[in-house]
């Protein structure tokens, strides 16, 4: 463990993108002692010492899994919750039977919701209650205090299998609207097969719902087949001039993510993403070892400006802090189009850097780190806890649970658009 974590530490000081942005704001040598000569340190406690010191760079798209931690299945308490004023609300259950969605608890292990907050800050380090994430906390307490029609009572809390991630990539036709579920961009086959499957309804439907609320991320060439419908006739800049990503090709990096993307490869049939990966790759390959330079994509965006289709005029894009990387790209790229509205919260904002490389080690330990990094971070406009923000802010709120007001929203506006159409 202590080979591993110092390994870690080379890892964030020289390879990752953001090393020389966050130079001296982690703590190696204080977590380095808490793992030194401690030979009672069990693997899930190993675990919890990593993500802590990894905290210290501030950087969600930084990933620490230990999949055979104690050599179970990663665990939850089978349910979700989001923060509302001193509550968090019970949002989402699977496998906890006990609980229903709408109930809240006021506080756990004893402490008020507002205590836990200020006790745990780091972990939910963001700037608005709906971006907070309560799943790492719930883990640290045995038990809360919940509420529900009844009053309050002591609920102690269970310990589920966590269950396997099934994607959705879904067209369906609602009130006369192409309505489309997407909960990542990461299997380019599928995404095109689904367009493919839908294009009669994608091509006529004039008025189009996306959801990516929830969406994982992936790579961005997964949601080029819906560009040309998003974007207006007339065409709109797709690139962000002036914003260089600068890539961090150090020989480490480059060893560990040519494999991977030899592997993408083989197993992806789509002709688009194929060519994206292998113009990723040639670039890994030709700057190896050079540090921090700009990739030459020239093959890909030779043209930035992107003109789009008349089908459909009015597009409302559903967006979260649930959605992020290839999501943060995609809502991003979306906004600039003039039949686009986005409405919601504002995404993860993941993509101040970008790019993951995986280091694994044995028993299934994995470390995803960065690799590159955008300019804009130099001028103050990162998305680092801001994410992409959409058009038209919805707040979340316990109402949410029990009717979809973002749904209900969408319909609204794209009535109202229709109604000024015609």
């Amino acid at each position: 463990m202590e080979k591993i974590f110092k390994e870690i530490i080379q890892i964030m000081h020289n390879d990752y993108a953001g090393c020389n942005d966050k130079r001296g704001c982690d703590r190696p040598d204080h977590f380095l002692e808490l793992i030194k000569g401690n030979d009672w340190l069990s693997k899930m406690e190993f675990k919890e010492i990593v993500e802590e010191y990894l905290l210290d760079f501030n950087d969600q798209h930084i990933h620490f899994v230990m999949e055979n931690a104690e050599n179970e299945t990663p665990k939850n308490r089978g349910f979700k919750v989001r923060r509302y004023e001193e509550r968090l609300y019970v949002t989402e259950v699977d496998s906890e039977e006990r609980l229903q969605l709408g109930m809240s608890f006021v506080s756990l292990g004893g402490k008020s919701i507002s205590e836990l907050k200020e006790l745990h800050h780091a972990r939910l380090n963001e700037n608005h209650p709906e971006r907070e994430s309560w799943a790492p906390i719930l883990m640290l307490y045995s038990e809360g205090e919940v509420e529900d029609e009844n009053g309050t009572r002591t609920f102690t809390f269970g310990l589920f299998d966590k269950k396997p991630y099934v994607p959705t990539y879904s067209v369906e036709e609602r009130e006369g609207v192409a309505f489309i579920t997407l909960t990542d961009f990461a299997n380019p086959d599928a995404i095109v097969k689904m367009v493919e499957e839908n294009k009669e309804m994608l091509d006529t439907a004039d008025q189009w719902i996306i959801d990516v609320r929830v969406n994982y991320g992936g790579s961005d060439s997964s949601f080029y087949p819906f560009i040309p419908y998003l974007m207006p006739e007339e065409g709109v800049e797709f690139s962000n001039s002036g914003d260089k990503m600068l890539f961090n090709c150090t020989k480490a990096s480059a060893d560990r993510i040519l494999p991977e993307l030899e592997e993408a490869l083989a197993a992806t049939d789509d002709e688009q993403s194929k060519w994206f990966l292998s113009v990723f790759k040639r670039e890994w390959e030709r700057n190896r070892g050079k540090g921090f330079v700009e990739f030459d994509f020239g093959d890909m965006v030779s043209e930035t400006f992107v003109k789009g289709s008349k089908n459909p005029s009015s597009v409302i894009v559903l967006a979260d802090v649930f959605c992020g990387s290839s999501g943060d790209s995609f809502v991003e790229g979306v906004k600039k189009s003039s039949k686009v509205t986005v409405i919601g919260r504002a995404t993860m904002g993941l993509n101040d850097y970008a790019n993951l490389v995986s280091m694994k080690w044995e028993e299934g330990i994995e470390l995803m780190y960065p690799s590159s990094r955008l300019s804009r971070i130099d001028k103050g406009l990162g998305m680092t806890g801001v994410g992409v923000t959409p058009h038209i802010h919805i707040p979340w709120t316990p109402k949410h649970i029990g009717e979809d007001l973002d749904v209900k929203k969408a319909f609204e506006l794209l009535s109202r658009n229709s109604i000024l159409a015609n």
